[in-house]
């Protein structure tokens, strides 16, 4: 039969939609059938049956030759067979009777049935032993359908097994299975049900089909409903679910997304599960698994490009293709530190490129840098900032050791508590800046292998050192006071932070040999000895003239400014003689 057959699932919907009380409906079958009857023997007044030859037959009309001058019609669809085939051909003669005139202008007409004996204790046996009969439908009418089973029958379009009322006309002329429920003979009055027969028909192919599928097999499939979670898939009558995780390798919000009712596909069984009647589909089974191929298409050092597909504490995941996802690390979103949670970088759906780091397919895992991607910025930090060169940038962190200072939006760089401020020891950098301020900085150390910028700020400020330079020059005399004394140099405090050095070794040589030509060595050696260790024998040394002009610590002297070097901060300092 070419009439649709519901599934399990719109069965039991059918059931829900139940219009009619079975007790009520029951008790009104004869009378619709009565109805009916009476307003088809009214509609044509006076016009008894009589025969009419077939003159055309169209794919929706028969077209009848009724001795008058218009032609009679009637559906097709009243004259086909069981198996839809048309029953009459041009030339044959039937019963008709006139209903009355169409808006073309054709008189309507309906067959004339021959009456039969009705066999009532058939009728009676089928209907206790619950038997399946056949019958044939005969028309739509109010409530359901008139089938003809040897008696005139009324089913209800709720037991007709057809969900839709406009489909019902398909019914029209076909030949059904269906079973008596309700029996009056001395009203007549018959009520029979299609829908049951075709439950227990799909009952009996379910049971059937689940005994001969297996896990692994493939097999061709309808798409009957869409649901969240998955799709049921018509197997030959039987439903069985297609999880929306089961639809694809790549990810799938909803089966709506990639499926549509009615399309047609191939499934792979996954499970039976005979007991609680159920199937379980797979549609990506029958899909390439793209891990298997990931290690050819994906190497370390690659640079490949992919959608943010979901976004977590620890990292996003990255959507290389249909299937194949890869993990940025939330350490490998960018060169600085101050990334506290992925979602400060990316949100899902944006495109990004990224860099392969390491392709694990029996973990089904690819690690992924977008940083590396974007570039190393140490690579241009020695060219950029070499020793020396000054910076400029807010402070961003205070810790116990030093300070950070923004040099780039990926570049930070440290000052060290003792290269804040010059001459003076601070316990915190707090003392001296704040987050936020601005400063300037000296580049003191570039260590590209250990990231580290190290910078200084007192090296970038003038000095007492620097002002005192700045203040005098070569030739004027100063005073100071000696702090240190060795054999060949004397330090000399010259004010608060500035020190000069005086040279001990020339200046006591030029004493020495001003006045006597070339030096006598032994002279020389006798003399030092006297003058730092006393005379042999450890007597008091014997004066040999005029006293020498000797330094001591603590001394305050008169020098004379030799040299001043702006660039290394040193002062060269000598003696004025004293008697």
């Amino acid at each position: 039969m070419s009439n649709p057959i519901p599934s399990l699932r719109e069965e039991d919907e059918i059931r829900e939609q139940d219009e009619l009380n079975p007790s009520e409906a029951e008790s009104s079958f004869g009378d619709i059938l009565n109805q009916f009857e009476q307003s088809h023997s009214q509609e044509a007044p006076g016009e008894e049956g009589r025969e009419a030859t077939v003159v055309a037959v169209t794919e929706e009309n028969v077209f009848f030759d009724v001795g008058q001058k218009t032609e009679g019609v009637m559906p097709v669809s009243m004259l086909r067979d069981a198996k839809g085939a048309v029953r009459v051909k041009a030339g044959d003669v039937l019963p008709v009777s006139i209903k009355g005139r169409n808006a073309e202008g054709y008189l309507t007409l309906s067959l004339i049935k021959v009456d039969v004996p009705k066999d009532w204790s058939g009728l009676q046996s089928a209907f206790d032993e619950k038997k399946t009969i056949t019958g044939i439908v005969t028309a739509v009418i109010k409530g359901g359908l008139s089938v003809d089973i040897g008696v005139r029958a009324f089913m209800p379009a709720s037991r007709s097994g057809i969900r839709d009322m406009n489909e019902m006309v398909t019914l029209l002329g076909q030949e059904i299975h269906c079973r008596v429920i309700k029996l009056d003979t001395e009203k007549e009055d018959v009520v029979v049900d299609r829908r049951v027969v075709l439950e227990e028909e799909r009952a009996r192919e379910r049971e059937s089909l689940l005994e001969h599928l297996q896990a692994g097999q493939v097999i061709r499939g309808t798409v009957r409903s869409l649901l969240e979670y998955g799709a049921f898939i018509d197997i030959g009558g039987v439903d069985g679910m297609l999880h929306v995780a089961d639809i694809s390798h790549g990810r799938v919000a909803k089966p709506a997304d990639v499926l549509t009712a009615g399309q047609e596909l191939d499934v792979m069984v996954l499970k039976v599960d005979a007991g609680k009647k159920r199937i379980s589909l797979g549609l990506k089974q029958l899909q390439p698994d793209p891990w298997t191929v990931a290690p050819d298409k994906y190497h370390v050092g690659d640079r490949v490009k992919g959608v943010v597909a979901r976004v977590t504490e620890f990292g996003a995941f990255v959507e290389l293709e249909p299937g194949l996802d890869g993990l940025v690390h939330l350490s490998e979103m960018s060169w600085s530190k101050k990334i506290r949670k992925p979602a400060d970088m990316v949100k899902p759906g944006d495109a990004v490129e990224v860099v392969v780091l390491g392709v694990s397919p029996a973990d089904k895992r690819i690690s992924l840098g977008l940083k590396q991607a974007l570039g190393d910025p140490w690579d241009e930090v020695e060219k950029s900032y070499p020793v020396g060169s000054v910076v400029e940038g807010a402070v961003t962190q205070l810790k116990q050791f030093g300070a950070f200072v923004k040099v780039t939006d990926e570049i930070e760089g440290m000052i060290h508590v003792g290269d804040i401020v010059h001459e003076k020891r601070i316990n915190h950098p707090q003392d001296e800046l704040k987050v936020g301020q601005v400063v300037k900085a000296m580049v003191l150390e570039n260590d590209r292998s250990k990231r580290r910028l190290r910078l200084g700020l007192k090296q970038l400020l003038p000095t007492a050192t620097d002002e005192f330079i700045g203040e005098h020059k070569e030739g004027d005399t100063v005073t100071g006071r000696v702090v240190e004394l060795t054999r060949t140099r004397a330090t000399v405090e010259l004010g608060e932070g500035v020190e000069g050095y005086c040279n001990l070794q020339d200046k006591e040589a030029k004493a020495e040999t001003s006045a006597s030509g070339p030096v006598d060595v032994s002279a020389f050696s006798s003399m030092l000895a006297s003058r730092w260790k006393g005379a042999p024998g450890g007597g008091p040394a014997k004066d040999s003239g005029p006293k020498k002009d000797i330094l001591k610590p603590g001394q305050v002297r008169t020098f004379k400014i030799v040299k001043l070097d702006a660039e290394k901060k040193r002062i060269e300092l000598e003696a004025v003689g004293q008697n």
